[in-house]
């Protein structure tokens, strides 16, 4: 941990720490967070730089989306992300989750459903009527696959069960797709016409090339969801790269992992509760390591930035299904106690790290963190 001398050398001591340690600061964001500093007469930690490249990246807050829009030199009223969202004031209004969660929600049905009579041990089951409605969720895990396809997409298929898992106050896994885009595949003894190769047609150094990507991504997804207990019961696959007649290449050269999932949610933990004083905050699931920080920085420098090999490499997380299955047991086991739920909200801690996760679960209200607390690996 060391102090970056923002009071000292000013806006170019951020931009060496952001070249450094990957922070993927844009120009905005290093006269934004200069004069932050500047302002309240500190310098900043390492350690606190780090926090904010992720809890503020592009991939954790899709500044992108909610960016001002301008078009021909005019400001749009509308910006991508309130377009996406217009679009349910014209569809079915069945949601009961929509652009709020880590999932979205439709209106399901009363079920008679199975529960265990006391899910803190062994126990007999019993049936009982709830109202369940379904939930759908989505992510690409594009960055990490590219990388490393096998890993990347385990943890592609894990981060998007934790989603399924953390909407509202806590929801059931049922089933899971995937779904992959890559360049041309150049499959030895295959060669077909249009695929070409030489200058012009490289790949960044870092990334997997894409026959790599096909195989071992999409081992490294059913591999994941085997372990865990979740069938993969569709997907998609598609290879393209071609030449247009301007001379521009268009291919698929960030490799795209799409996972998608099905599950379930009980209609009374559809809501999350507001973070307040007196609530305790709980990390439960494996041991913290390393590897895997700073993939919110990582998976938002451009793909033929500046990016390091090493520290890409090191921003993949790492797949544990046999622990995510430990904790979906004990997740189940507070959803289904017949004497309440004591979730009040639940967030999954994903490329964004604690410097994500333990904001977005305790705003507004705040919260004391007790890092040295963390299991560590």
């Amino acid at each position: 941990v060391f102090e970056v001398d923002i009071l000292g050398e000013g806006r170019s001591a951020l931009a060496r720490v952001n070249d450094e340690l990957g922070l993927a600061f844009d120009s905005w964001d290093l006269d934004y967070y200069t004069s932050m500093f500047q302002r309240i007469k500190r310098n900043p930690t390492s350690v606190e730089c780090f926090d904010l490249a992720q809890s503020n990246s592009e991939h954790s807050r899709h500044w992108f989306f909610r960016g001002r829009m301008v078009i021909d030199g005019q400001e749009q009223q509308e910006t991508l992300f309130s377009l996406i969202m217009d679009t349910q004031r014209h569809s079915n209004q069945n949601n009961v989750i929509k652009f709020c969660d880590n999932s979205s929600g439709i209106r399901g049905t009363e079920l008679e459903c199975i529960y265990s009579k006391d899910p803190s041990q062994a126990s007999p089951y019993e049936t009982r009527r709830s109202l369940r409605h379904v939930i759908f969720t989505a992510e690409t895990h594009n960055f990490p696959t590219g990388v490393a396809p096998f890993s990347g997409a385990t943890t592609g298929t894990g981060g998007r069960i934790r989603d399924v898992q953390s909407a509202g106050r806590g929801g059931h896994v049922i089933a899971g797709t995937a779904g992959y885009c890559f360049g041309n595949l150049h499959i030895p003894g295959y060669k077909l016409p249009w695929e070409s190769d030489g200058e012009g047609w490289e790949y960044p150094s870092s990334f997997a090339p894409p026959l790599q990507v096909a195989i071992e991504a999409s081992d490294g997804a059913s591999d994941y969801g085997n372990k865990f207990g979740e069938p993969v019961l569709a997907g998609f696959a598609r290879s393209f790269g071609m030449r247009l007649a301007n001379g521009e290449r268009r291919e698929w050269i960030k490799p795209i992992m799409f996972s998608g999932g099905l599950g379930s949610i009980e209609d009374e933990h559809v809501k999350k509760e507001e973070a307040e004083p007196g609530m305790e905050v709980v990390k439960i699931g494996g041991p913290v390591y390393r590897i895997g920080v700073g993939g919110g920085a990582a998976s938002s420098v451009q793909v033929q930035g500046d990016n390091c090999s090493s520290r890409d490499l090191g921003a993949v997380q790492r797949g544990d299904a046999e622990m995510e299955q430990k904790m979906n047991r004990a997740l189940r086991a507070c959803l289904e106690r017949s004497d309440g739920n004591p979730i009040c909200s639940i967030h999954d801690q994903g490329a964004g790290g604690n410097g994500n996760v333990l904001k977005e679960l305790s705003e507004p209200a705040g919260a004391v963190i007790y890092c040295n607390r963390f299991k560590k690996g």
